[in-house]
């Protein structure tokens, strides 16, 4: 499908600069393939006229693109070696492995005490909802907003939590 609707864009785009000195080029819209998207039509039949009506706008000045294809692979047997080799060279050592492991268990240990100093941290200033006013917060709507705030970064500070012991248990 894609591969026609290439072909008719490289044969629609020669014709057109060849006859891009002799007449008007016009880029059409063109119908839905089967994903739902349209392709281009190039063409010079329309007059200016039932172009507007069609849709249709001019390409005067306008670089014209042909995209070569590349030829396709006559059998899928050449891919069988090329994939077993990459799989082989991708492969590392199980102490290599071990090594990498312990270190994004490290790095997962610490972000996490990280995280929970933080939500302890947001919890105290948050005093079970009731956290001291600032001098800047005269009007009791800008505190409740600061008290709405800091109640959804501690949702979201817990969820981070949760989520980096699950990708703790995960790596173990």
């Amino acid at each position: 499908m894609v591969r026609a609707s290439l072909l008719a864009l490289v044969a629609g785009c020669t014709w057109a600069g060849a006859l891009a000195q002799e007449s008007t080029v016009y880029r059409c819209p063109g119908k839905a393939n089967a994903d739902g998207r349209r392709s281009d039509e190039y063409t010079n039949l329309p007059s200016a006229k039932q172009a507007k009506e069609m849709g249709c706008r001019t390409l005067e000045g306008a670089p014209i693109t042909v995209i070569q294809s590349s030829t396709p692979r006559k059998s899928s047997d050449a891919k069988a070696p090329e994939s077993a080799a990459r799989a082989s060279d991708s492969k590392v050592s199980p102490a290599e492995q071990k090594a990498r492991d312990s270190d994004a268990k490290r790095i997962w240990e610490e972000e996490l005490r990280k995280a929970e100093e933080a939500l302890a941290q947001l919890k105290k200033d948050y005093n079970n909802g009731e956290p001291e006013r600032r001098g800047d917060e005269k009007n009791y709507q800008k505190y409740q907003d600061r008290v709405a705030e800091m109640k959804t970064a501690i949702t979201r500070k817990e969820a981070e939590i949760e989520a980096l012991k699950r990708e703790m248990g995960r790596v173990q």
